[in-house]
């Protein structure tokens, strides 16, 4: 837990009392501050009485008294209108803050690298943990990839790797990042930015205070990033490290043919090859290794270290997640993808898809897919959506068969034996989980734990891994 001791004596407002909020009231207790912590929802309110907080509430507090308010990143504090409690902080002077604001105050000895994106920046925040951990650095991971910022360890003068959603980069005024990389930049939250403007000047936030010898790395596959990496290179104020999975650089990080090269200093070296990594199919991971490479080059990692490291990743839980091989057939956790666009990042990355597909639909269903069908051997459709992705499909092989355990089985029945070998067997939803299942994690879990149990022959895997 991050020490907030220099927070004593004051009294913390906490509205949002999830994960991050309950570890931010946490650390701000063990820290000596007086927390006033609010939820607008019960069950919120209950879960924190029962961690010993009293709650407070937040609308009917003297804000005279409150030093800050740490706000949970979903809550809206602008856009599209501010949640009744952000707007009497403001309204009050009360300054409005996230959790990661109060580790950038608190460990001041530390570096700092941040990685933000509209896709992938999960995948290279866990890389990047992965490669300074292997290169024997002190380093500790988290933000929005899931572990919460103040219930990490100290690090010292070591280094905090952290994901950082739009949400959070409003929320963390004071923190220059040592390294800042941005991936990508697609449509995403327009709603909570007020428009598209909106969302990439919070996206570029990551880059804000940054001067040499801070390094900024920037994607250029999208015009968005291309025009964002013109601006950097015109001020001048951070040294600018370009990445591409599209296309050759003249400077920069790139991959061309699943092999990554390093031209960062304007010759072309060959650092690894991509392509025979199973925890980094397709364009868009050779992208984030790209990314994860220029900021691991930032900070002092050789290149032959990061190229060893890239090699060993183990991957993300239920992104590609290889958890098992039945007859031949890999059996692919890939729950995470909850709509179209992110389900065809796995499917070009296979030729033969047994695919287990539906849960609770999102606007536009499977349309986007259609150019892909060719690559499905059959499909298995379960939940809510069954239905409309049946009709989607049309001539393609596919049944409905309601459950996720019953599309396991039909998936088995199809692949067993070694008559589909060279095919996968994919779990990539295209919906939401919450017909059938909490949440994505725990339809990944079941799939994992249903694949496990199919009968067939397994190959050794005594590392487990994924795809």
């Amino acid at each position: 837990m991050i020490n907030l001791a220099f927070l004593a004596g004051r009294k913390i407002a906490v509205m949002g009392l999830g994960k991050s909020g309950l570890a931010t009231a946490a650390a701000l207790r063990a820290g000596g501050a007086e927390v006033w912590a609010w939820d607008d929802s019960e069950k919120g309110r209950a879960t924190a009485k029962g961690r010993g907080f009293e709650p407070v509430d937040l609308a009917q507090c003297d804000w005279d008294e409150v030093t800050s308010l740490v706000l949970s990143p979903g809550i809206p504090h602008t856009y599209p209108k501010p949640n009744p409690v952000a707007a009497l902080a403001r309204k009050n002077g009360v300054e409005i803050i996230g959790d990661i604001e109060l580790l950038a105050r608190s460990e001041r000895r530390a570096s700092y690298i941040g990685i933000t994106g509209t896709n992938g920046k999960s995948t290279t925040t866990a890389l990047v943990g992965h490669i300074l951990a292997k290169a024997g650095r002190r380093v500790a991971v988290g933000g929005n990839i899931g572990t919460p910022v103040l219930a990490l360890d100290p690090v010292g003068d070591g280094l905090y790797v952290l994901e950082m959603s739009s949400y959070q980069l409003e929320l963390t005024p004071s923190l220059v990042f040592d390294v800042a990389v941005l991936i990508n930049v697609t449509p995403d939250h327009l709603d909570r930015h007020g428009g598209m403007d909106g969302y990439v000047a919070a996206k570029r936030l990551i880059y804000r205070g940054q001067k040499t010898p801070q390094t900024a790395v920037i994607g250029v596959d999208d015009d968005i990033c291309r025009g964002i990496h013109a601006d950097l290179i015109k001020q001048g104020a951070a040294t600018v490290i370009p990445i591409s999975a599209a296309r050759r650089l003249d400077r920069g990080v790139y991959v061309e043919a699943g092999i990554l090269y390093d031209a960062i200093g304007g010759t072309p070296a060959k650092v690894a090859d991509l392509n025979p990594i199973p925890t980094l199919p397709g364009t868009h991971n050779w992208q984030n290794a790209a990314a994860a490479y220029a900021a691991c080059r930032a900070v002092g990692v050789s290149a032959a270290a990061i190229a060893a490291a890239l090699a060993s990743y183990p991957g993300l839980p239920h992104r590609q997640e290889l958890v098992a091989v039945v007859d031949g057939v890999p059996f692919i956790n890939d729950s995470k993808a909850t709509n179209a666009d992110a389900v065809a990042k796995a499917f070009v990355c296979y030729d033969q898809i047994y695919w287990i597909a539906g849960g609770k639909p999102k606007e536009g269903g499977i349309d986007a897919l259609v150019p892909l069908f060719p690559r499905i051997r059959r499909a298995y459709l379960i939940g809510e959506a069954a239905p409309a992705f049946a009709r989607t499909l049309g001539s393609v092989p596919h049944e409905i068969t309601g459950t996720l355990d019953a599309a396991v089985a039909a998936a088995h029945r199809d692949t067993a034996g070694g008559k589909a070998r060279g095919a996968v067997a994919l779990l990539s939803p295209a919906c939401a989980s919450f017909d059938q299942f909490t949440s994505f994690e725990a339809r990944g879990d079941a799939f994992r734990k249903l694949a496990l149990a199919l009968p067939g022959a397994r190959p050794p895997q005594p590392d487990g891994g994924h795809a």
